[in-house]
C-alpha cells in the first residue's frame, strides 16, 4: 500500500513538472495558465483513481486509457515536448523514470513470453 502511494506521488510529481515546463515555454505566464492548471488537476485526479497503480508503472503501459480524448492529446503533446528537456531541470526525476520504465518493459516482456 505504501509503495502504491509512493508511485502515485512520483507520477503526479513528474506530470506536474512536465506541464510546468511546457507552460513556461509556451504560455509565458508567471505560473501555470488556466488550461495547464486544468490539465494538471485532471491528471492528478486520474492518477488518484487509477485501479491498476499497484501493477503498472506508467499510463503508456496500461491496458485501459482513462483520459478523455481531448485531455489525452493535450498531455501527449506536453510529454513529447517536456520529456527530452526535463533532464536539464530535473535530472534525478528523469533517471528514476527511465529506470522504472526499463523494469516495466522487462516485466511485460517476461509476461508475454509465458
Amino acid at each position: 500500500m505504501k509503495q502504491t502511494l509512493s508511485k502515485r506521488e512520483k507520477e503526479k510529481q513528474l506530470v506536474s513538472q512536465m506541464i510546468a515546463l511546457y507552460c513556461r515555454k509556451h504560455h509565458h505566464q508567471g505560473g501555470l495558465c488556466e488550461k495547464c492548471q486544468e490539465l494538471e488537476k485532471y491528471a492528478h485526479m486520474r492518477s488518484d483513481k487509477c485501479p491498476f497503480m499497484e501493477t503498472k508503472t506508467f499510463c503508456s503501459n496500461c491496458r485501459v486509457h482513462c483520459y478523455q480524448p481531448k485531455m489525452r492529446e493535450h498531455i501527449k503533446k506536453i510529454m513529447r515536448y517536456s520529456g527530452p528537456r526535463l533532464i536539464f531541470t530535473h535530472p534525478l526525476l528523469v533517471i528514476s523514470h527511465i529506470k522504472e520504465e526499463r523494469k516495466e518493459r522487462k516485466r511485460l516482456e517476461m509476461n508475454n513470453e509465458n
